[in-house]
């Protein structure tokens, strides 16, 4: 079975944190991703259950300031609260 890339067609990298906001890859993991076998795409797969995992406490405790800081992408305000 092929794994299944993880583009929802929302290509917009966040420069601060180098991750696409569709599918939160890095522009490395993006670019290798058809070169990539089976067990590398798994693994990337894993990388972004990690990075979502870990995002969605921080998500939800940053949705109430984001009005105050509309101009800083989600992965910003993560990284940087």
């Amino acid at each position: 079975m092929t794994v299944p890339s993880p583009c929802i067609n929302i290509c917009t990298l966040d420069t601060a944190c180098g991750l696409c906001l569709g599918c939160a890859r890095t522009l490395q993991e993006i670019s290798d991703w058809p070169n990539l076998d089976d067990a590398g795409k798994r693994a990337v797969w894993a990388r972004i259950a990690e990075r979502r995992w870990q995002g969605l406490a921080a998500c939800r405790a940053l949705e109430s300031s984001a009005a105050n800081e509309p101009q800083r992408s989600i992965f910003q305000r993560l990284l940087d609260p």
